[in-house]
């Protein structure tokens, strides 16, 4: 009990202090992350029950970044996507699918950025914007790529969407291959 009592303590105390930016960018990490579910689930469970589980998985990314929250939100936006487009028979949309990706991307990257920041950090908003701005390059260069590669893929019948898959497993085996010879490196 003591130990329960001592946490209480230690949230309230860093609730105190917590600053407008540090706040700010845990707000973001909410919203993005919402609307990244929002998205990738179909109306139909959206106006049911399971609106309050996806508002608290939005939520827990927020309120503890360096945990296994994000990751989870990740994975339960997938499962609403894989759900709506194979459960519910809702086609495929490419503007939806970029949508739900660049969601992905920048509730990932801000709850990296929240993961540094403590509570109550100090901290210049040019710094955010700039962070932001990256993050936006990066989603809009995806976005042109994946648009590219999938005009590529269409332009070969079948046998181009094969390549196409081909081809991005092999460039996601590179890139993590990269990141583990980078990760290893003295």
């Amino acid at each position: 009990m003591i130990n329960v009592v001592a946490r209480v303590r230690a949230t309230r105390a860093a609730a105190a202090r917590i600053g407008p930016v540090p706040l700010l960018v845990r707000a973001g990490i909410f919203l993005s992350a919402l609307l990244g579910l929002v998205l990738a689930y179909p109306a139909e469970v959206l106006l049911g029950r399971p609106l309050a589980a996806l508002l608290l998985v939005a939520l827990l990314p927020a309120l503890s970044p360096r945990r296994v929250w994000p990751t989870l939100a990740a994975l339960v936006t997938v499962a609403g996507w894989l759900v709506a487009t194979d459960g519910y028979g809702r086609p495929i949309a490419l503007w939806r699918l970029l949508a739900v990706a660049a969601l992905l991307y920048l509730t990932h990257t801000m709850c990296a950025l929240a993961a540094v920041l403590p509570y109550d950090a100090v901290v210049d908003p040019d710094l955010v914007l700039r962070w932001l701005l990256r993050a936006g390059a990066v989603v809009l260069g995806a976005a042109v790529l994946g648009v590219l590669l999938v005009e590529l893929a269409g332009a070969g019948g079948e046998s181009g969407l094969q390549a196409a898959t081909v081809a991005g497993l092999a460039v996601a085996a590179a890139v993590t291959a990269l990141l583990g010879w980078l990760l290893r490196r003295p």
